[in-house]
Order: structure tokens, then sequence, then C-alpha cells
């Protein structure tokens, strides 16, 4: 049994740590972006190193105390909050917020946990280097968070996700031991890989405090376009057509549905779409090539193929950077369109890139038996996760609806579990999904999952209830 923060625990906590390390608890640390889900906390701590991390960790194994790990609270599966139990500590990571050192000619950073992911790029980009993961929340978002729940982003097809862009970590495990694996080696055989156990993990096996993380050669020359497609189908063939023409200088391949460029209309009406009317399926391709390379020349090459094979009825190419920048400001604000309209039910899934278009297919139908709802479905089709989010029919609210909601995701994470997919593409399982992971997930990873949990965090003091139920 976990036990809560207690007066006595407090002055534990404040003859070990610096007075900066005590932050007021405020409702921005108690809320999830959606709004939905609300948490408790006793106490809010932001240790500035590793070792008054791992001083914060001791003092809670020793006390039986909950840690809820703290990053920017971008996450959308409620893994930042603990709406009920006893009242935990929430350990920010936002005063561990260095870059240790750039290694250019190793193509290596070092970071902190609380360095915002746009910093890390910044720092790339000032080393002549790029750090490709990119996502809407990277404004806001911290290292530590982003490697916890092994965030993806737009760049997944060329470069991989988080786990893919990391070398090593720091962290402090549940007994408040500095894991030191901070290494820069991109060999190292010597036993089991606890980095990779260590990201994904959500914070429930330890806190990490730091990350060597790999860096790329800028692109010389880059570019985009969007292209109308007649159906995911296409896009599919499209993307493939596009593989075999440009290779790895595909940096991204969006799939996007008419219902967001619709929803940008109605709640967005600045934003500006680049075709008269509104296609039912458009895709943004994303180029970034070698010296020597014209960006523009290799995506009017694939258009002409593509429409010679009926694969596309429209097009435009970006002119400059500035065209570029708007083709991804009308991507990366669907999701604000969506948040003034309210879902009824929102879903991150990935399913192999073979089966999109039957998902899709048969996504509509399915939920059209439970009632009457607009689908949006976007996302990142070149690694084959989707955002496919369900709202209500034009003049009702997601309150309409509320007690569908179970039903709309049950249906969706059926059809996504029977097509040999995942009901979590990129963001995480947290508390939202615990029962998915139950029921979709194989015994056999979910036993060996909980033993380790078992193993590693005996007392079950972090991020309790978050990826496995709490005991």
């Amino acid at each position: 049994m976990l036990n809560p923060v207690t007066e006595s625990f407090r002055e534990t906590l404040r003859a070990g740590l610096p007075e900066a390390a005590f932050r007021p608890l405020g409702p921005a640390y108690l809320e999830e972006p959606r709004g939905r889900y609300h948490g408790i906390g006793g106490l809010l701590v932001a240790p500035g190193t590793t070792a008054e991390v791992a001083a914060v960790v001791r003092a809670c194994a020793a006390a039986r105390v909950g840690i809820v790990p703290y990053g920017g609270g971008t996450g959308l599966v409620g893994g930042q909050i603990m709406p009920e139990g006893p009242a935990p500590v929430i350990l920010s990571l936002e005063r561990m917020n260095r870059v240790r050192a750039v290694y250019p000619r190793e193509n290596v950073l070092l970071a902190e946990a609380g360095v915002i992911l746009s910093q890390v790029q910044d720092a790339a980009e000032a080393a002549g280097r790029l750090f490709p993961l990119s996502l809407a929340s990277e404004g806001s978002a911290r290292v530590g968070g982003v490697l916890s729940t092994n965030a993806g982003g737009v760049n997944v097809l060329r470069y991989g996700n988080a786990r893919e862009l990391c070398l090593g970590i720091e962290a402090v495990l549940p007994d408040g031991a500095i894991l030191n694996g901070l290494t820069r080696l991109r060999k190292d055989n010597t036993g089991y890989d606890l980095r990779d156990l260590l990201i994904g993990a959500e914070g429930t096996l330890g806190v990490i405090t730091a990350a060597a993380l790999k860096l790329f050669p800028r692109p010389a020359a880059t570019g985009a376009a969007m292209m109308v497609v007649d159906s995911p189908a296409a896009a599919l063939d499209l993307l493939a057509m596009a593989g075999r023409r440009i290779g790895t200088g595909v940096s991204a391949f969006e799939l996007i549905g008419g219902m967001g460029l619709r929803f940008l209309s109605e709640q967005l009406p600045e934003v500006r779409q680049p075709f008269a009317e509104q296609p039912d399926w458009t895709v943004l391709i994303d180029l970034g090539l070698a010296a020597g390379q014209d960006p523009a020349a290799a995506l009017e090459g694939l258009f002409e193929e593509a429409a010679e094979a009926g694969l596309v009825s429209d097009g435009v190419i970006a002119q400059s950077e500035g065209q570029r920048a708007a083709f991804w400001a009308l991507r990366e604000r669907i999701p604000e369109a969506n948040r003034k309209i309210g879902a009824v039910s929102s879903h991150d899934i990935s399913v192999p890139l073979e089966a999109v278009p039957e998902f899709i297919a048969r996504g509509g139908p399915a939920l059209a038996r439970l009632g009457d709802f607009r689908i949006n479905c976007f996302g990142h089709l070149g690694d084959g996760n989707l955002h496919y989010n369900v709202f209500p029919a034009p003049g009702k609210t997601r309150a309409d609806y509320e007690h569908l909601r179970g039903a709309v995701k049950r249906a969706v994470h059926d059809l996504v579990h029977e097509l040999g997919g995942s009901v979590s593409a990129e963001h995480g399982v947290g508390r939202l999904k615990v029962e998915d992971l139950e029921r979709y997930a194989d015994p056999a990873k979910l036993a060996a999952m909980r033993a380790i949990k078992a193993a590693l965090d005996p007392a079950g003091i972090m991020n309790p209830g978050v990826i496995l139920r709490a005991a």
C-alpha cells in the first residue's frame, strides 16, 4: 500500500533539498490538455540535478509515497496526472534544462530531461546538424517525456521514433540508484539494454534525467507538395512510388481527410488552403535532399508519373520555404480545429500499411451502426499511424454522445486489433488505455511486463496506475 504525502515527509525532503526545488502545486500540474481528467498531488518538487532526483526517489521509496514524473504536461493519455489514490509527489523535470554538450563530428547531443524539444532542435541547428523529431507540441514537450512515451511525430518514416533517436540515457531507478547510461556509443552489446527498457515505460520503471540523442546532417535542399488522391489506397500506392523514385529523401508523408479541411474552414478560416474545393483525400509530402538535388523537380516528376497512373488528380508544389511552411501550418492546425469542435472519442492507432485502406473503409460503417458521427481521419501514412477522431453530427455536441464514448472506442479498437494493429501508436498507454492494454495485449507480453515492474519497482511507487493497473 502506498502512503500519502505527510507533513513529516515534507520535512524530510526539505532537509535534503534546496529551497529552489520546491514549487507551488498549481492547477497546470493537475490537468491534462483535453480537460477530461484531473489529478491530485501532495507536493510538487522540481530537482535541479540528477543527485537531487535520486534523493527524492530514495525518500519516496523509504516512505512508500508514489511519484508522478512530470515533463511538459502535453501527454494525451493521462500519464502525467494521478486522479485518485494517496496524494503523490509530482516530480517535475523543468529545472533540469541544460544542453550539456554537442558533438557535431559524432552527431550526438547530450540534453537533460527538462530541455524543451524545440530547444534541442535549435541547439542542433546551431551546430549545423538536425534533430529530426518534430511534434505539434515541440514548443512545450520536454526530452524526458518524449523519451518516456517513445514519441513519434511526422518524420518517423525517415528517421524513426524517439527510441531510434537515442543512444543512451541517464536515469534514477525506483530505489534511488543512478543509472549512468549516458553513452555516446553506437555499438555496445554488454547485456540487457536498459535504455530500451526505460524508453516508452512512461515513468513506471524510473525517471529519465538526461539522454544522448542522435543528430543528422541537415538536408541541403527541402521541398513539399500537397497532392489530391481519390482514396487511401491511391495514397498508399503514391507512397510506394515516392519511395521508389526518391528513396530516403522522403522525410514525411501525411494523409489528410476532407473532414479535417472542412473543420479548418469552419473553426479556423484564416488558415489558407491550397485547393478551391476541399478534396476528400490529400497527401502532404515533404522532402530533404542532398546538395545538387532539386526537390521541386523531384516532386514534379513524381506528380507526372502518379497522374499518368491515375493516382493523383491535382497538386501544388511549394515554390518557397514560406509555402512549404504554410502546408505544414495547415497540417499542424488540424488538431486545434478538432479541439474547438470537441471529439466524442479520439484514437491514436496504427495498422500495417496494407491494412490502412481496409481500416478506413470498415471504420465508418462500424460507427454508423452506433449513431450519427463525423470522422476526421488524418496522420502519418508513412508509418501506418492514423489519428482517427470521431465527432458529433452538425448541431450536436460531444455531451450528447457521452453515453456512446465507450462503445465508439471499443468499435474502433476492436477493428484495429483484428487487422493486426496497435491501439496506441505514439501517445503511450498512460492511465487512459490500461484496460485496452489488458484487453488486446499478448498475454505473454503482459505477464513479462508485470514481472519487470515487480522486479524493478516492488513497492509500486513509480507512476502508479500507468500502463499496468496499480496493485
